[in-house]
């Protein structure tokens, strides 16, 4: 299953940041800390250019620290970006955040220059909870559904700083398929468009090779199943999700799977490292370069038919 979901306002947002870019002193792009680079979006480094960037991990609480800590030192060496791991369990360190704008930028205390910052980040990331706590009152609306702010506002946070806030956006192409998958498994793209066993499924196979302890410790496992598909039916039966005949209903424990992971029961765990995005990413230059010459061949065909 190729994951898409791209509401209409997500493209209207990809719009507006565009037009207003060029007042944007920084850039502030929220990222789940469990997926740095799924929740990345790759536009934005062709909208800031060379203005600042500050990427900030939110919900690392929930992630594995030392994948954050690889993350961050990837990030800020190949991109000349600054980084911050923030939890809203931390109200203290998100309040940095105004300071830290103003050091990149150069403006000192006694500057009484106007920043404007866009903040900008994908569904459920928290961006929201973080604006929040910048104003130190409720401001923007939060929820545990994606694609709750629908449109742009500017809110002052203090320190002679504006952000301009932005809903949480994706963009409309998928390329990488497991980038949908894991979008889904945090709960960045809403369920109702997507298979709960379709997802769940992905993550027993991540989770089964990347943190088999979580599972036998969080579902009390005598053993490590060998397969997904087993470890499904291990946590069905220890979670009593059986169906006539003793069979497991696959539906009831994928939902109870994918809401452990996201709520941080299972553990803490990050979906994804810089080495397994380096490897996704040559396997997806040669997808495209395999659709151009498909692309290529049918349009020689064509012309050959004439």
């Amino acid at each position: 299953m190729h994951i898409q979901w791209y509401p209409g306002h997500m493209y209207k947002a990809g719009k507006e940041i565009k037009e207003i870019a060029p007042q944007v002193d920084l850039f502030i792009e929220i990222l789940d800390a469990r997926i740095p680079f799924s929740s990345e979006n790759p536009l934005l480094a062709q909208i800031r250019g060379s203005k600042p960037c500050i990427k900030v991990f939110s919900k690392s609480d929930l992630a594995d620290p030392s994948a954050t800590q690889q993350w961050q030192n990837y990030l800020e060496c190949e991109q000349g970006v600054k980084t911050l791991a923030l939890s809203i369990e931390q109200p203290d360190k998100v309040r940095q955040l105004p300071e830290l704008c103003r050091k990149l930028l150069g403006v000192g205390e006694s500057d009484n220059r106007l920043v404007h910052a866009l903040i900008m980040g994908i569904p459920n990331v928290g961006k929201s909870t973080l604006i929040n706590v910048l104003a130190g009152r409720v401001i923007a609306k939060t929820g545990n559904e994606p694609a709750v702010t629908k449109t742009q506002q500017r809110i002052a946070i203090g320190n002679n700083i504006v952000l301009l806030d932005t809903p949480g956006m994706l963009w409309p192409n998928l390329e990488n398929k497991n980038t949908g998958y894991r979008l889904a498994v945090t709960g960045a793209i809403k369920d109702t468009a997507i298979k709960h066993d379709d997802i769940a499924y992905f993550a027993a196979e991540f989770l089964l090779k990347h943190y088999p302890d979580c599972l036998i410790n969080r579902f009390k496992l005598n053993s490590l199943p060998s397969s997904e598909h087993d470890l499904m039916q291990a946590i069905g039966k220890a979670r009593g999700c059986l169906r006539s005949g003793g069979h497991v209903d696959i539906d009831k424990t994928s939902k109870i799977l994918l809401a452990e992971l996201r709520s941080g029961a299972l553990g803490r765990v990050t979906l994804e490292t810089p080495g397994i995005m380096e490897q996704e990413l040559v396997e997806l230059a040669v997808i495209r370069e395999q659709k151009a010459a498909k692309k290529l061949a049918r349009k020689q065909k064509r012309k050959d038919s004439l």
